[in-house]
């Protein structure tokens, strides 16, 4: 057996034999295709699958963002709105609440003038009633007065009223300037 490895010579460990060569090639060959045909299709499509997934993600992602933010802008449009709206109506509340105070006060001086003039010819009735009662006691006592002094008895109602009449025109008379 020496002489067969011998006769072909001493084996260098470094530079393989050809089968050894032709045989790792055709394996190599071999898993490069079954990689190629099979695992490479499978691993590229995968790949597509989670990018279109990612990138969809991201497209769905920008526009639920856009309609958050148009959302907001609405959302924000119609606050503004509400916020007009209020002060509108606190306005007109208000330019209604002073209407309603005008006119309340209005009719209170209304009412206040007629209650005025009401009681002014109620006085004017009492006192109208008084001096027509003062001035037909006054009378009686001024002929009893008189009756009195003079002696003599004016039983004639003529002459009575005239007597009467004239007193009061000269008390009113005295009293007017004493008034003035």
């Amino acid at each position: 057996m020496n002489s067969l490895i011998l006769a072909e010579g001493p084996v260098n460990p470094v530079v393989p034999h050809t089968v050894e060569i032709i045989v790792g090639l055709i394996a190599f060959l071999l898993l490069f295709f079954v990689i190629k045909k099979f695992v490479s299709p499978r691993f590229e499509a995968l790949y597509e699958e989670r990018t279109a997934k990612i990138e969809g993600g991201i497209a769905k992602a920008e526009q639920a963002q856009v309609e958050a933010q148009q959302a907001l802008a609405q959302y924000r449009d119609q606050l503004a709105e509400a916020r007009a709206e209020a002060a509108r109506i606190r306005d007109d509340a208000r330019i209604e609440g002073e209407a309603i105070i005008a006119e309340l006060r209005a009719k209170a001086q209304e009412e206040a003038g007629r209650i005025v003039a009401q009681g002014q010819t109620q006085l004017e009735t009492q006192r109208a009633q008084i001096v027509a009662e003062l001035r037909g006691e006054l009378g009686k006592l001024a002929v009893d007065l008189a009756d009195r002094v003079v002696g003599e008895s004016l039983e004639d109602e003529v002459r009575r009223r005239g007597t009467v009449d004239r007193f009061l025109a000269e008390l009113d008379g005295a009293s007017a300037p004493a008034a003035k």
